[in-house]
């Protein structure tokens, strides 16, 4: 960026806004720092104000979006709650992301541009799921203290679980095959919750 001002919060959601619809629909590569300016309403000029190149600015827009969406899942979750509940919120909010148009977009357009542009697809996991790993990580360490789950490696219990949360309906909606249910998708969820209590349950 060029300058060390912050963007106002009302242009910098337009311009987020507007870059994720044009990274989307144009893919990287065909997408304008023109055209997202005309898309969020402001002029190309203001955006090169803020944003040295294209690069600058879909870097921001995938750490502004996941840092956002990823607080929101573990936002109120805590660990002294009735832990399966707790687990089955974890693992709703975690499915309504990834099953999210945005969601499959944005998933579908770094594994396109990954082996040209192998930086922003690092960007895209450290930002992501590295965050999420993170959080979740710590959701179970503290779990674990609190007696409410016995897990002796937090962070590849972590990986499980969203892994569990991708049972059968993330695959498909990614190759845009027909639609799941919402009964799937409980059902999915539930699964996932189950079987994790299984195996981390706490030990009596």
């Amino acid at each position: 960026m060029h300058q060390e001002e912050p963007l106002p919060p009302e242009t910098k959601q337009k311009v987020l806004e507007g870059a994720a619809c044009v990274f989307c629909q144009d893919g990287y590569e065909g997408a304008s720092m023109a055209r997202i300016a005309e898309r969020a309403g402001v002029s190309k000029g203001t955006l090169y104000n803020y944003f040295d190149s294209k690069e600058a600015l879909f870097v921001s827009y995938i750490e502004e979006s996941c840092a956002l969406k990823l607080a929101r899942i573990f936002d109120g979750v805590t660990e002294t709650d009735d832990i399966a509940h707790s687990l089955h919120l974890l693992a709703e909010r975690m499915m309504t992301l990834m099953l999210s148009t945005q969601g499959v977009d944005m998933y579908r357009l770094v594994v396109s541009i990954a082996p040209k542009f192998p930086e922003l697809a690092a960007t895209f996991f450290a930002a992501g799921a590295e965050r999420a790993l993170s959080y979740m990580r710590a959701f179970l360490v503290r779990a674990d203290a609190a007696d409410k789950l016995h897990v002796p490696d937090p962070q590849f219990a972590a990986e499980q679980f969203f892994a569990l949360c991708q049972t059968k309906v993330c695959l498909r909606r990614r190759l845009n095959l027909p639609e799941d249910s919402p009964e799937d998708v409980e059902r999915v969820v539930a699964g996932a919750v189950e079987m994790f209590l299984n195996t981390y349950g706490p030990k009596s």
